[in-house]
């Protein structure tokens, strides 16, 4: 028996109107939808939440576009493996991902696979960062927004011109002037260095 089709569709303010969301999760097939007012950055989804609950094995969720789902790509892929775990498939229908099909599958271990490269490399930087700090006497400094790896991934995501900025802000968590202030000073970087290449 074929599991069900769940949609899930999340606007930020009263005012915003989900029809566009409902009605292709809709089309896609959707059995039934659960609906969240609620902005990228708040952790309360009752929606959400009840969805994951009603969710069972051989099941898809499916929204709309990445970023209804997960607050940030750490939490997207959280989320997404959680869902994997307990048998749950998930599909976006403007990325065209479908995590019960091989290339979806494929998409979804590489997204893993840059957030844990990002995790060791916050580690390792941190480690190092702390090491120069003990040295110089100091245990601490202000936490930068978004780390090297997401602003080269902001970076990309804003070359391709296939996002907006509005969008790629919600993907990382940070807020459209953190999002400027970062593509600004990377830009900025790779205009510094030899012939333009990035080291």
């Amino acid at each position: 028996m074929m599991g069900h089709l769940l949609g899930y569709a999340r606007v930020s303010t009263d005012d915003q109107d989900p029809a566009l969301q409902h009605d292709a999760l809709t089309a896609a097939g959707c059995d039934r939808i659960f609906s969240d007012v609620a902005s990228g950055a708040k952790a309360e989804r009752p929606q959400l939440a009840k969805l994951l609950d009603y969710a069972r094995e051989g099941d898809t969720v499916v929204v709309w576009k990445l970023d209804r789902l997960g607050r940030s790509l750490p939490h997207l892929i959280e989320t997404v493996g959680a869902m994997r775990d307990r048998g749950i498939h998930f599909r976006s229908l403007q990325e065209a991902m479908d995590t019960s099909t091989p290339g979806g599958k494929l998409i979804f271990h590489i997204f893993g696979a840059i957030a844990e490269f990002e995790r060791d490399l916050i580690r390792e930087r941190t480690n190092a960062g702390l090491a120069a700090a003990r040295a110089r006497g100091r245990f601490g400094g202000r936490k930068r927004a978004m780390t090297p790896v997401q602003v080269d991934l902001a970076h990309e995501m804003h070359a391709s011109k296939k996002h907006t900025l509005a969008e790629i802000a919600r993907t990382f968590g940070v807020s459209r002037a953190t999002l400027y202030r970062e593509l600004d000073r990377r830009v900025h970087q790779i205009s510094s260095e030899p012939d333009g290449v990035r080291r």
